[in-house]
C-alpha cells in the first residue's frame, strides 16, 4: 500500500527548488530582526535561520513491499494472501536552460503485482510437445532427415562424389589448400573417366567454397559430384547448406556415395537412455534416444521351476537351479558392460539406466556384485513389467516416464494419445485425411496439425489448357502414374503442370498462416503405426467441435486399428 502518490509530486524535486539567491528571507525567533553587514554574528545567525527555514521538496513517496489481498473462492470463502509488490524503478530527467540544470523524476511504470505462494494456472485444453521455438527445430530435424535420406540414396561411378564437412573453428583458406592438393594428387588416377569426374567435383566443391568468406557459426557441409539417375543418366550435383546445430566432426571424402554419417549424429538429440528387461525366458537390452527405440540384444533361456520331487536328489536340483539362475544373472551383467559401456573412454554411454522384468531378477541384477558398478550409478528406476521381450520393453518405457519427459518419443506418445483420445470420446475435435484436414485449416479449427514424416503425397496445381482454370490435386505415387488424374473429368482436356511440390513441403512453409502448432509423428510406436497406416499419416486437433467431421465417418478406416492399448477406441466410433 502506498503512504502518498507519487503521481502529485513530479518534478518536485528539480534543483529550481534549491536556489536561495532570489528567495526572501523569512523572519526567524532569534533576537536579530535587522539586516546587519555580512561578516558580522547576528549577520551569520540570520543566514543560518533561513536556511533551516527554506521550503524543502517533500520526501520521496515510500512504497511497501506487501499489499494484503482478498478473494473470494467459489464456494464463497474468504482468503486473504499476502502479495508482494515491484518497487518502481524511479528514472530522472536531466534538463539544461539558462546555465541551469534541473533534474525532473520520470512516471515510473505501474507497480505490477506478483502473487507469492500462489500459483495461477491456466486451463490447458491440449499439451502438445513443443512450443514455437522447438516446433522450429522439429521443423529443422524434419528437413535435415529429408536431405539425408536424398544424400544417401545417390550413388555414383567410380570415386567422383566429394563430402566435406568442415566445423565451426576452421579455416576456408586450409579447406582451399586441401583441395589443391587433392586435385594434384587425383591426376594420378589411372581411369581417364573417373579421372576427370573427380577433378570435376574438387573443382565445383573449390568453386563454392569461394562463395563463403568464413565458416558459418554452426559448420559448413559440401557434396559434389556426378550421381547416376534412375534411367541411367549421368546429373551433377552440387550441395552446400549450414546445419541447424554446430557439428565437431571434420571430413574429407571421395566415394561412390556421399557419406553422412556426422549428420545423422546430429540428429541424436537429447540423452540415451538403456534398458535391461528380464524375466524366466531372457533377457532383452534396448535403448531410446529422441523418437528412437532400438534393441540391442535379446537372448532366451531355459531355466528350471521350483518342485517338490526328487528325494533325496532334491538339495542337487535345488543347486542346479540357483547355478542356472546364477549364471543367468552372471550373462546379463556381461552384457549390461558390453552395450552401456564405452570400451574407448571407459565410461558408460547411456544416461540413465532402466531395469525391468518379472520376478526378482531385475533386483538380483541391481544388487549382484558382477554388475558395473559404473552401471549401478546410472540406474534410474527398477519397474516390474507383466511381460518379457518387446511387450516388456514397451511396457518400461511407460512405466519410467517420469524420467523420460524430454525424451521425443514419449512426448509423440503423449501427442497420438491425445488424438486417440478425442477419436474414442467421439468428442468431434479431431480430423484425419488430407481434403478434410484442408477445409479444417481454412477454417482456423486445428490447433495441432500431425504429420508423419515420410509421408509421400505430392501437391499438383494443375491448369486446364482449355478454360484456363486452376485445379489443385494430392496425389500419392500410384496415382500419379494414373494419367487420368491429368485429364478434366467433364471435357476430357489436358491438365498442365503449373506447379510440383511435396505436401509436407507445403505444410511447413504455410502452417502457421493457419494459426496452427506443427508436430511431426515417426510410425516407430505403436500408436504411430497405427495413425500412419490406419488413419493416412495427416491429421489435426481441432480448437471446437466441427459438425464436418461428423459427416465423414463413413469413410473407411483400417480395421487393424483395433487395439487394448486404445481406451475404448473401436472402429465403431470412427465409422
Amino acid at each position: 500500500m502506498h503512504t502518498s502518490e507519487l503521481g502529485d509530486h513530479i518534478g518536485m524535486e528539480s534543483c529550481v527548488d534549491l536556489e536561495t539567491d532570489t528567495e526572501p528571507l523569512q523572519s526567524c525567533p532569534s533576537k536579530a530582526i535587522a539586516r546587519k553587514p555580512w561578516g558580522t554574528t547576528s549577520s551569520r545567525k540570520s543566514s543560518m535561520c533561513a536556511k533551516k527555514m527554506k521550503n524543502l521538496p517533500p520526501p520521496l513517496p515510500i512504497q511497501s513491499s506487501t499489499v494484503m489481498k482478498r478473494y473470494y473462492t467459489n464456494d464463497g470463502r474468504l482468503v486473504i494472501t499476502e502479495e508482494k509488490v515491484e518497487s518502481p524503478k524511479y528514472h530522472f530527467n536531466a534538463i539544461r536552460a539558462d546555465g541551469r540544470l534541473t533534474l525532473q523524476l520520470v512516471e515510473p511504470y505501474e507497480p505490477k503485482m506478483v502473487r507469492e505462494g500462489v500459483v495461477e494456472v491456466e486451463e490447458v485444453n491440449l499439451v502438445t510437445m513443443s512450443d514455437t521455438e522447438e516446433t522450429d527445430e522439429n521443423i529443422e530435424i524434419w528437413k535435415m532427415k529429408k536431405r539425408i535420406k536424398e544424400l544417401e540414396s545417390a550413388r555414383g561411378n567410380g570415386t567422383s562424389m566429394v563430402s566435406l564437412i568442415i566445423p565451426p573453428n576452421d579455416q576456408i583458406s586450409r579447406v582451399t589448400k586441401l583441395l589443391r592438393e587433392e586435385y594434384g594428387t587425383a591426376s594420378n588416377i589411372k581411369s581417364r573417366v573417373n579421372r576427370q569426374s573427380v577433378q570435376g567435383a574438387i573443382t565445383s566443391a573449390q568453386q563454392r567454397l569461394k562463395l563463403y568468406s568464413k565458416v558459418p557459426p554452426n559448420g559448413l557441409v559440401l557434396y559434389t559430384g556426378t550421381i547416376v539417375t534412375d534411367d541411367g543418366k549421368e546429373r551433377k550435383v552440387t550441395e552446400d547448406f549450414e546445419p541447424f546445430k554446430p557439428i565437431r566432426t571434420n571430413v574429407y571424402l571421395c566415394d561412390n556415395r556421399f557419406h553422412t554419417e556426422a549428420l545423422n549424429a546430429l540428429l541424436e538429440s537429447g540423452e540415451k537412455f538403456g534398458f535391461i528387461v528380464m524375466d524366466g525366458n531372457g533377457a532383452l537390452f534396448g535403448t531410446l534416444s529422441g523418437n528412437s527405440k532400438e534393441t540391442l540384444h535379446k537372448f532366451t533361456v531355459d531355466l528350471p521351476k521350483k518342485h517338490g520331487r526328487g528325494g533325496q536328489s532334491a538339495l542337487r536340483f535345488g543347486r542346479l537351479r540357483m547355478e542356472k539362475r546364477h549364471n543367468y544373472v552372471r550373462k546379463t551383467a556381461e552384457l549390461a558392460t558390453q552395450f552401456f559401456v564405452n570400451p574407448a573412454t571407459s565410461q558408460p554411454n547411456v544416461f540413465g539406466l532402466i531395469l525391468a522384468g518379472c520376478a526378482d531378477f531385475k533386483t538380483e541384477l541391481s544388487q549382484s556384485d558382477m554388475f558395473d558398478k559404473r552401471l549401478k550409478e546410472k540406474i534410474l528406476k527398477v519397474v516390474d513389467v507383466s511381460y518379457g521381450g518387446e511387450h516388456g520393453f514397451n511396457q518400461a518405457i511407460e512405466l519410467s516416464c517420469e524420467y523420460l519427459d524430454n525424451v521425443k518419443f514419449i512426448q509423440e506418445k503423449r501427442l497420438l494419445g491425445k488424438y486417440f483420445e478425442e477419436m474414442s470420446n467421439d468428442t468431434d475435435k479431431y480430423v484425419f485425411s488430407v481434403d478434410n484436414t484442408l477445409k479444417a485449416l481454412e477454417m482456423g479449427a486445428v490447433e495441432v496439425l500431425i504429420l508423419w514424416e515420410n509421408h509421400d503425397m505430392n501437391r499438383y496445381t494443375l491448369k486446364n489448357k482449355t478454360s484456363g482454370e486452376i485445379i489443385v490435386k494430392h496425389l500419392n505415387k500410384e496415382q500419379e502414374s494414373d494419367k487420368s488424374n491429368f485429364r478434366d473429368r467433364e471435357t476430357n482436356a489436358e491438365l498442365e503442370v503449373e506447379e510440383k511440390i511435396s505436401l509436407l513441403d507445403w505444410f511447413v512453409n504455410e502452417y502457421k498462416k493457419f494459426g496452427c502448432t506443427l508436430e511431426f509423428v515417426t510410425n516407430k510406436s505403436e500408436l504411430g503405426s497405427q495413425f500412419c497406416r490406419g488413419i493416412g499419416g495427416i491429421g489435426g486437433i481441432l480448437r471446437y467441435q466441427w459438425e464436418a467431421v461428423a459427416s465423414v465417418r463413413d469413410q473407411a478406416i483400417d480395421p487393424s486399428l483395433k487395439s487394448p492399448n486404445i481406451a475404448r477406441w473401436t472402429v465403431q466410433h470412427v465409422i
